[in-house]
């Protein structure tokens, strides 16, 4: 089976307010037949299914934290399910019939609340297979088909008192040979170079609270081990002249940066 990976960006923008050709932030892997989600902003499900991913083809979601930019999206993915199902023709296989898609999600109360959105919408979301809401916690989360998903806590959310509850995560995905860091939203852009002990062919950045020329600067230090520096979760700044801060972080760090745009595919 092919192992090639390939990320699609549905949506780069951080919690601002609408801003043209911008949603907020989720992007899919796909690798081996399978749809793997990771965080599901506004729309996510819209862009997704007009550009040809296949949603019946979900194995898996990650969500990093619950604020509104990062699972204002997540409803109406898991609506998009059952809509899908629904309108295919009479007799045809049903993908995702008893099958068991895991929600991975820091806050189960937030979860208990998309689960009122859905029941309380047409047919009372009956469907014929099953969401698992499973509570991030530090470590592998996730592994099965050649992809795992390792969780780390971050501090954009503060530290916990009992220092067990984290609410906000970054990721390390491993899809096949391929490597993949997310940072999902960081308190400090160090936070995310324990993940960076090993090569990694992409890392994938957020600029909704810090500078490109910041996040450029500490992956210097990593260059040897880091094969492309992404940026995403776009805040105000960088979305005023992207143009410009790529130029700006090709400067300092090479020709090996990608600034995600809605839309946008990548294969690794």
């Amino acid at each position: 089976m092919d192992d090639t990976v390939k990320i699609t960006f549905l949506g780069t923008c951080s919690g601002t307010e609408p801003v043209v050709g911008f949603r907020h932030v989720s992007f899919v892997v796909e690798h081996r037949g399978g749809v793997y989600w990771f965080d599901a902003g506004e729309g996510c499900s819209y862009t997704a299914h007009l550009a040809g991913v296949d949603l019946l083809a979900t194995r898996a979601i990650f969500i990093t934290h619950t604020h509104m930019d990062h699972v204002g999206g997540l409803p109406n993915l898991l609506w998009n399910f059952r809509k899908l199902q629904l309108i295919l023709p009479a007799g045809a296989p049903r993908p995702l019939a008893e099958k068991t898609i895991p929600v991975f999600i820091p806050n189960i109360r937030a979860w208990r609340g998309v689960r009122q959105i859905l029941d309380q919408t047409e047919g009372n979301y009956s469907v014929d297979f099953k969401l698992d809401a499973k509570k991030i916690n530090a470590g592998f989360i996730y592994n099965r088909n050649r992809l795992s998903v390792k969780a780390m806590p971050n501090k954009h959310l503060g530290i916990p008192a009992d220092n067990s509850s984290w609410l906000s995560f970054s990721f390390l995905i491993r899809a096949g040979s391929k490597t993949i860091v997310y940072s999902g939203d960081l308190a400090s852009i160090s936070e995310v170079a324990p993940l960076l002990k090993s090569k990694v062919d992409l890392l994938l950045m957020e600029t909704g609270h810090h500078k490109v020329e910041d996040i450029c600067k500490f992956a210097n230090a990593y260059r040897r081990k880091v094969g492309r520096l992404g940026f995403i979760h776009h805040g105000r700044a960088i979305l005023k002249d992207l143009p410009a801060e790529e130029l700006k972080a090709r400067g300092i760090f090479g020709k090996r940066v990608l600034i995600a745009k809605d839309g946008m595919s990548i294969k690794l």
